[in-house]
């Protein structure tokens, strides 16, 4: 397959003439290195230190050739990782227009998207922005400086935001309205419609509303960020004086007004454009036109000169309402002369302009998604208890007499986050022989009954730490109430280490038993957060396993302690051991030829290191499988580069949000090769965590791996992994060009159905054992 030519080529990325999926030449700037494809033969009289001697050495030049060979393909062999994200939020807008999903679902893929893209600007643009302006032109590496870049994510982004556009019109808003479910504007009520509505301004939209003017006297006002408004033109009947006035659609009402019907939405923008009038008595109501800035919304603290971090987060936290503008969105029929003032007024790039024909902030779709149409939602899902945490009467399950004997995997939402995770927490805090509890919390719901059953086990005389990320992206405001809440019950809260996120998800207790104190932990892949337990996918290890307890033991004395712990006896900690390890293992299989294994399920892979690595184990014929939801720098397929490599992407009704990782076992299991090697299989060893292949995580979070080792617990891996690569429904393919391919469906597999039937088929087995046992 021929590369094609990809937006960065088209914004003015390095100049290439190389074919990377052919492998016919190489980038101009990466020559060949000329190394001899042969490494030199020891001699027979040597002895056999020196044979070893020059064994080492002839393996440190093939390592060397093969470094060396790959780096010449130069900054094509990545992709750009922005441009990445937003093919994640185009399969968003797949599954939107996907007309074989209940409707209310394509609802929410379309509310989803909205919200994605918005945090895309706030985070990712804005952050190139900075790059921009501070003169920086270091290239990515894909090859593309930051201007470039941003180039070409206005060409991407115009072509997402045409087709949202195009969904909601022509696909989502018929579908709604032959479900009885109408999108109306002001201009097609009838008398009786809009009577209703002026009572609604006059009593609940009218009091919350502040006009603003803009003249001599009345500077430009602040716009926050992504806040809706409109911009409305006033002029003096009797002095003819015009002047300009913003009017801001209130946050706290919603997006979308509903009629009594209950089944007819009006844009709340449309209900107040419709009442200017009495917003400026008395004045001539010129051209209004609605508008929304997007501004840049990431802290800018400086974590190792700040004496108290949650004040200071606090602090960034009132600055980011005056970030920079990054993004002005604004409806198609705008006045340009209009836009084009208020553009100058913000400060907003002059790419920075996006025009829409559906309404601005479709995150308002929520509201719709929200509605009791059964008929139009997926069906509801209620997740299982794991059959060893069941009883037979449904009674509290005794955790710890479970898990002094076997290790516990639990699958969200599949299964129950309340019946296992959130049960091990509170049974902790009312176990009279738990001594302490320490717990990381990154992200969590504003009713936790996680931190609930902390403040309770602090008030109970119980020793409790909590590590709170106050830096959880867009969770910071939360996270300080929840450090007071904390803090005021008694808990040692702690803000982690300075310069790095805790992003793991660990939980150690200290429980006292006839043998002495006792270590049990959960280390997972997603937040304590029972809300998103029911929509991410996620997995958690329920263990009392003494090397991985001591293990986290001297995590947590690492995150609230001072030390340089450096050494884990199972665990891998980013960013001590985590990167390391992750490339011993491949280069482990890497060694291993075809024989070797390589299988991850991960969220985002740009790592550069660990990219390359991949692709010395696929040079080496190592068949590589890779599940990566969101980014993805690496490309599969590329003859000479990454033949060997299959990379697929899961989007479906839950968030795949787990992060799997497997070395070894048999390469049996890759169907798709044509030939694989009879060397005997290297041994099997699963991981699952907190840590995707990123250099934020391997080198900038506070991450976690655990080690898999029962063998049931591994049989349910590989059933998840197997199911994963099995899908034909849910699945997109990446192509060695850098696009991504929807599969068609063959044999009819979504991993997600399945995962739901194999929890009931488990319970239910569970169940009948229960039953024969009572009989």
């Amino acid at each position: 397959m021929a590369l094609q030519s990809t937006p960065y080529e088209q914004a003015g990325g390095v100049p290439v003439t190389s074919d990377l999926a052919s492998g016919s030449q190489t980038p101009e700037a990466h020559p060949p290195t000329g190394l001899a494809s042969t490494s030199p033969t020891p001699s027979r009289l040597g002895t056999v230190s020196t044979l070893a001697r020059d064994d080492s050495l002839a393996g440190e030049r093939r390592t060397v050739r093969v470094q060396d060979e790959i780096a010449a393909f130069g900054h094509q062999r990545f992709t750009n990782k922005e441009l990445s994200r937003l093919d994640f939020l185009a399969r968003l807008l797949d599954l939107a227009e996907d007309t074989k999903r209940p409707l209310l679902e394509q609802v929410k893929f379309m509310a989803i998207f909205a919200e994605a893209l918005d945090e895309f600007f706030q985070v990712r643009v804005a952050g190139l922005q900075d790059k921009l302006v501070a003169g920086v032109r270091t290239r990515s590496v894909d090859g593309l400086r930051p201007g470039e870049q941003l180039a070409a994510i206005r060409t991407r982004v115009e072509q997402l935001v045409a087709r949202q556009d195009s969904i909601f019109l022509d696909v989502l808003v018929p579908a709604l309205a032959d479900a009885g479910i109408r999108w109306s504007d002001w201009t097609s009520l009838d008398d009786d419609d809009r009577s209703y509505l002026v009572d609604v301004f006059e009593r609940e939209i009218y009091p919350v509303l502040t006009p603003l003017a803009v003249d001599p006297g009345h500077p430009f006002p602040y716009i926050s960020n992504l806040s809706l408004n409109l911009l409305v033109e006033v002029a003096d009947p009797a002095t003819g004086d015009q002047r300009i006035a913003r009017v801001k659609v209130p946050p706290v009402l919603p997006r979308f007004v509903v009629m009594p019907d209950g089944e007819r939405f009006v844009p709340l923008e449309q209900v107040i454009a419709a009442h200017l009038d009495t917003l400026f008595p008395g004045m001539v109501i010129g051209e209004r036109d609605t508008f929304r800035v997007t501004r840049n919304a990431d802290l800018a603290l400086e974590e190792d000169e700040a004496d108290d971090l949650l004040v200071a987060v606090e602090m960034e936290l009132r600055r980011r309402r005056f970030g920079s503008a990054v993004r002005l969105e604004v409806t198609s029929a705008a006045d340009s002369t209009l836009i084009e003032r208020l553009r100058a007024e913000l400060e907003v790039p002059a790419d920075g302009v996006y025009t829409l024909d559906a309404p601005i902030d479709l995150s308002g779709l929520w509201a719709v998604y929200g509605l009791d149409r059964p008929e139009l939602h997926a069906e509801t899902w209620t997740p299982m208890t794991p059959p060893h945490l069941a009883t037979a009467g449904n009674e509290p399950t005794n955790l710890f007499g479970v898990l002094a004997e076997r290790d516990v995997l639990v699958h969200h939402p599949y299964d129950s986050f309340a019946t296992s995770v959130e049960a091990f927490v509170a049974q902790a805090a009312d176990d009279p022989r738990v001594l302490g509890i320490k717990q990381t919390l990154y992200r969590t719901s504003g009713d936790s009954p996680i931190v609930a059953s902390l403040i309770n086990a602090a008030e109970a005389g119980k020793q409790v730490a909590a590590i709170v990320e106050l830096m959880a992206r867009f969770d910071e405001q939360a996270n300080i109430a929840w450090a007071r809440a904390l803090e005021e019950a008694g808990v040692h809260v702690v803000y982690g280490l300075v310069g790095l996120k805790t992003h793991s998800k660990t939980v150690l207790v200290l429980r006292r038993e006839d043998d002495g104190i006792r270590r049990y932990c959960h280390v997972g892949t997603g937040n304590y957060n029972s809300r998103t337990a029911a929509t991410y996918e996620d997995l958690g290890l329920l263990t009392s396993d003494e090397d991985i307890g001591a293990d986290v033991g001297d995590l947590f004395n690492y995150l609230t302690g001072y030390s340089r712990q450096s050494k884990y006896r199972e665990i891998l900690v980013a960013p001590v051991t985590l990167r390391e390890r992750v490339l011993e293992l491949i280069a482990h299989q890497a060694e291993a030829g075809p024989a070797g294994r390589i299988v991850l399920k991960v969220n985002g892979l740009t790592d550069p290191e660990v990219i390359d690595a991949l692709y010395a184990a696929s040079r080496a014929g190592v068949p590589i499988d890779l599940a990566v939801r969101g980014m993805c720098s690496l490309r599969p397929g590329v003859p000479g580069l990454s033949e060997t490599i299959e990379v697929r992407s899961i989007v479906g009704e839950f968030l795949e949000h787990s992060r799997i990782y497997r070395f070894g076992g048999s390469p049996d299991d890759a169907p798709h090769r044509d030939s694989l090697s009879a060397a005997p299989p290297l041994p099997l060893q699963l991981y699952i965590g907190s840590a995707d292949l990123m250099e934020r995580n391997l080198d900038r979070r506070i991450e976690v791996l655990t080690p898999v080792r029962d063998l049931e617990l591994q049989g349910r891996l590989l059933e998840i992994l197997d199911l994963v690569f099995a899908d034909d429904v849910n699945a997109w393919e990446l192509r060695a060009s850098g696009s991504w391919e929807r599969l068609r469906p063959v044999k009819g597999v979504d991993s997600q159905r399945r995962l739901k039937d194999l929890a009931v088929e488990r319970a239910r087995r569970r169940r009948d054992v229960d039953s024969r046992l009572d009989g």
